[in-house]
């Protein structure tokens, strides 16, 4: 199933920086890996990567989605001591930033390191250095350049607006985990690849026209509020979720039945948990309380789909985050029977 390959291939695509509305690099990365199996590509007018499988029937179109958008942060301003206040992109666990690296890129194409720190960042100078609440407002980044003035920081060419990049950390152990934060989602993106890759090895043909795609602002709501018009219905890949009373492990593919949004669709959700059977996958069907997907997106942007959710577990979501690589493969076996198999009339 691809094993080594989507482990190098997430290595890599995690560790390029992408936060939502910076994913240019990230989508042409993916972009020149699928051009070289042959794949058609396209991308649409606010980034979105659209790849094509030809399947070996036309009379429908189904498509998968996954996004190579992160969370992040912003330049909100620059405070007169030349560091940096903050606003956020999407929902990071503001609290699990405090200390980490990140980067900051200008809109004239540099790039500086720096840390995110709590405004109380010193145990021998703030008396509420450890109990004060770590929120956005109270966070800032201290730049790795001699700035002693918000004039300094400017002189760098670095002004409100520009993207912060937070350090994903990526470590794959000999046990199978791979640790890195924004699994949610480029794990799935991975996923998506390795099919491709199979397919492409394995000169398998999906039962239908395909359309994998890859979106670029998922984490603010918007990434698949358009999808072409011939697709009829949406499989997004995207993180599963793992606490509480779900069901879900690392080790699993987790099917969605229902996040904030609403249900999934009923008949495609119960295909898939059939061929999770049939295949004798890991798998797990859960409920995700606080989640949206890109089939949301699609669904409130009127495209008229059915549509499903399935992807890896994934523990500690929108912070220091792991899964393991046997969740990865379930979720590719799963992925590569929903493509091969034909639809029941």
């Amino acid at each position: 199933m691809q094993k080594e390959y989507v482990l190098q291939f997430a290595k890599e695509l995690l560790s390029i920086d992408s936060p939502t509305g910076y994913t240019q690099q990230a989508i042409s990365f993916v972009e020149q890996e699928v051009q070289s199996m042959g794949y058609r590509t396209k991308r649409t007018n606010k980034g979105n990567l659209l790849i094509y499988v030809e399947g070996k029937s036309h009379d429908k179109t189904v498509g998968l989605c996954a996004h190579c958008d992160t969370l992040g942060l912003m330049v909100r301003s620059i405070k007169a001591d030349g560091k940096l206040a903050l606003t956020n992109l999407g929902g990071p666990l503001i609290p699990t930033l405090d200390g980490e690296y990140c980067r900051i890129y200008t809109r004239d194409g540099k790039a500086y390191s720096g840390t995110i720190l709590s405004t109380s960042p010193a145990a021998h100078v703030y008396k509420d250095a450890s109990s004060k609440q770590r929120t956005i407002d109270n966070m800032e980044v201290r730049i790795d350049e001699v700035v002693k003035s918000k004039e300094d920081t400017q002189k760098l060419g670095i002004q409100n607006g520009d993207f912060v990049a937070i350090d994903p950390k990526v470590q794959i152990t000999d046990s199978g985990f791979i640790k890195s934060r924004f699994l949610d989602d480029k794990i799935s993106v991975s996923a998506l690849i390795g099919v491709l890759k199979e397919l492409y090895e394995q000169k398998l043909t999906p039962a239908y026209d395909t359309i994998i795609m890859m979106s670029t602002y998922e984490e603010v709501g918007h990434g698949m509020a358009y999808i072409p018009k011939e697709i009829s219905e949406l499989l997004a890949v995207d993180m599963g979720c793992i606490g509480e009373d779900l069901a879900c492990s690392e080790y699993d593919v987790s099917i969605c039945a229902k996040d904030s949004s609403g249900p999934y669709d009923y008949e495609f959700t119960t295909r898939l948990i059939e061929l999770a059977k049939k295949a004798e996958l890991s798998y797990a069907v859960d409920i995700y309380p606080m989640y949206g997907s890109d089939v949301s997106a699609a669904r409130n942007g009127g495209n008229d789909i059915k549509g499903a959710l399935i992807g890896p577990g994934v523990h500690a979501s929108h912070g220091m985050e792991r899964t393991h690589i046997d969740g990865v493969c379930q979720t590719m076996k799963l992925i590569l029977a929903y493509l091969i198999n034909e639809t029941k009339s």
